[in-house]
């Protein structure tokens, strides 16, 4: 075959192009974190070398600053070489179920959105919401999201499992003390996976009119599609996109990463029972408590990392608990 049709046939493969350019765009963010480690400790060395001139408080300040930062900085990027799973450097989709309560389950899985909105805001991530259903009277039943950026899934997968929050409740008269449960789901982003194959017939596709904001297009028209992977049972959903074949694209993208998460757990548990290994694994496990009333902790059940910051940890500052998991783990999953 000939260079020329090898180079064609390359270019005409929307899913090759797709796969490279990704490899492109983790290799260039890998060499802008060099460089910008490289600054940092050029800067701090700057600043030593102006503090054996001149004994400045303010430079000396300004050194520990920029080395506490720097530290932090190291600390997350040697964390990052060690990302080394199969999708860890893929995008996430997240999905966020409330458990039973209510009103109350659903408040919380509302506010657990916030926080990996928050979260994603901070560490430059990128949100899109795919799909969601609200709260009777207030919060959310469910809502999945897209949340992109290099290694959001490596990070994320942390968060998988049940969050349980227990405080005075806002919606009771009484003001009494309250535990509440939302899930936490999260898969890697993958459009295709080659040893997955969907049939035509194996698929019930739905269509019906959004529920949530989106404009008369969205909400007049049914864009909203819902696919059944009849033999699985697997349901997806979406309906955030202005048109039936945008929302069916992305359902489908959020289908194989379902099916794949399927086919890894059902590989995990072969190897248990290979390995003889009792212990039951489940996605469902609760790994973490968030504590507002009668005193304030956040707790990770599976490293015992803990933080009495509630709020700030609310506010999207859960990259500690990430890092302790991870290190935990020593990131092999």
């Amino acid at each position: 075959m000939k260079k020329e049709q090898l180079s064609e046939g390359f270019f005409n493969d929307p899913k090759k192009v797709s796969k490279v350019g990704r490899e492109i765009k983790l290799c260039e963010y890998k060499l802008d974190k060099v460089k910008k480690l490289q600054d940092a400790i050029d800067n701090c060395q700057a600043s030593i070398e102006l503090l054996q001139e001149c004994d400045d408080q303010a430079i000396f300040d300004e050194l520990n600053q920029t080395l506490a930062i720097l530290e932090k900085d190291m600390e997350n990027a040697k964390l990052e070489t060690l990302l080394s799973g199969k999708y860890d450097n893929y995008n996430a989709i997240m999905t966020l179920h409330a458990g039973a309560g209510g009103t109350e389950a659903q408040d919380w899985t509302d506010m657990l959105f916030r926080m990996y909105s928050m979260y994603a805001e901070k560490n430059g991530f990128k949100i899109k919401v795919l799909d969601v259903l609200d709260g009777d009277e207030a919060g959310i039943k469910s809502i999945s999201f897209l949340v992109s950026g290099e290694y959001a899934y490596g990070y994320l997968k942390a968060e998988k499992g049940v969050h349980r929050l227990v405080r005075i409740s806002p919606f009771d008269a009484n003001a009494r003390r309250h535990t509440s449960f939302a899930s936490v789901e999260v898969m890697p982003e993958i459009e295709d996976a080659p040893d997955i194959v969907i049939r035509p017939e194996d698929l019930k596709i739905d269509t019906f009119r959004s529920s949530g904001a989106g404009g008369q297009h969205v909400n007049k028209t049914e864009s909203a599609i819902r696919i059944t992977h009849i033999p699985s049972g697997i349901i997806v959903a979406c309906q955030t996109e202005r048109s039936q074949i945008q929302n069916r694209e992305t359902a489908m993208k959020m289908l194989y990463s379902k099916l794949v998460e399927k086919q890894e757990l059902e590989e995990m548990e072969k190897l248990a029972s290979i390995r003889g290994d009792v212990k039951k694994i489940e996605w469902g496990s609760q790994i973490r408590s968030y504590v507002f009333c009668p005193y304030t902790l956040v707790k990770d059940h599976r490293t015992n990392f803990e933080t009495s910051d509630v709020q700030a940890v609310m506010n999207g500052d859960i990259q500690e608990f990430i890092n302790e998991y991870l290190k935990r783990t020593n990131v092999k999953n």
